[in-house]
């Protein structure tokens, strides 16, 4: 009895997590998977081309960038959360199950003190190689447009002069059906675009009206044919925005895989650092904890 209540004050007394262990883990962890999102930022460079038939596919890429981003998440939540098991001090008079539990606790407490680091101070140096490589994808025409109304050049695309079209007339009262002229057509129309297509994915029916009327006069199409550029630059937007939701969606799915695989292996190979922490050495072989 007197045993029992020693080895129940001994085990109340300890603290049940080792934070500079969990902290040491993390700092591996997030310093580690740095390294990997640098080495897979060069592998992806080397990958791709701006030449046709040239590289890999921008599907393979993509699927590639997710595979990898899972085994990154893999391998330095394994790293993070054996060293947080490893170097974290002994417990006294606990039970074998309750170590365990332990364990598997310090190798999750690692793997969300590591994401919560790199989500904050490694996401600026993560934000540079991403742009590196999309910048060689895309180009310099990509770095160009990063300041640019995307508005602006949807609307570039409805005013484009056509060569089988006649000149419209150069009078200022034919210009636009406001009279307006040309610079304040144009922002007239851009100001439309973002607050009807921008919010809802088209114009209204007065507004879209309006619009082919002013590209009419801009480019000398015809009613119909301005109504029908309208139509297909307005259609080329909405694929362009559902390819971005399909291309965030995808990222989505494989940032959350990537995490649970990583809390999952933080915490197995936390079990296993704590077993070899707590084993025994005989003759130079080391025995582990029973599990």
């Amino acid at each position: 009895m007197e045993t029992d209540r020693h080895a129940s004050t001994i085990v109340d007394a300890q603290c049940g997590v080792s934070w500079a262990a969990v902290a040491a883990g993390a700092v591996g962890a997030a310093a580690l998977a740095l390294l990997l999102i640098a080495f897979g930022a060069g592998l992806g460079l080397s990958a791709i081309s701006p030449w046709s038939d040239s590289g890999v596919s921008a599907s393979t890429f993509k699927t590639g960038t997710g595979i990898y981003l899972v085994i990154v998440a893999v391998m330095s939540s394994a790293v993070g959360g054996y060293l947080a098991a490893r170097l974290r001090t002994k417990w006294a008079g606990v039970y074998t199950h309750e170590v365990f539990f332990r364990d598997t606790a310090h190798g999750f407490l690692a793997w969300a003190f590591a994401t919560l680091l790199s989500a904050t101070v490694l996401s600026s140096a993560a934000a540079y190689l991403a742009n590196g490589t999309a910048a060689a994808v895309g180009g310099a025409a990509l770095q160009a447009t990063g300041s640019v109304n995307p508005a602006d050049i949807y609307v570039d695309k409805l005013f484009r002069a056509s060569p089988a079209a006649p000149a419209p007339a150069s009078s200022s009262n034919s210009a636009t059906p406001s009279n307006a002229t040309p610079n304040q057509s144009r922002a007239e129309v851009v100001r439309l675009w973002t607050s009807d297509v921008h919010e809802g994915y088209d114009f209204s029916a007065a507004d879209k009206a309006y619009v082919a009327q002013v590209v009419a006069a801009r480019t000398g199409l015809s009613q119909a044919d301005a109504e029908r550029r309208v139509n297909d630059v307005i259609a080329e937007a909405k694929t362009a925005a559902d390819n971005a939701r399909k291309g965030a969606a995808k990222l989505s799915f494989w940032l959350t895989a990537a995490m649970l695989f990583g809390a999952f292996a933080a915490s197995l190979a936390a079990v296993e650092g704590g077993s070899l922490r707590d084993g025994t050495w005989t003759d130079r072989v080391l025995n582990p904890r029973p599990i």
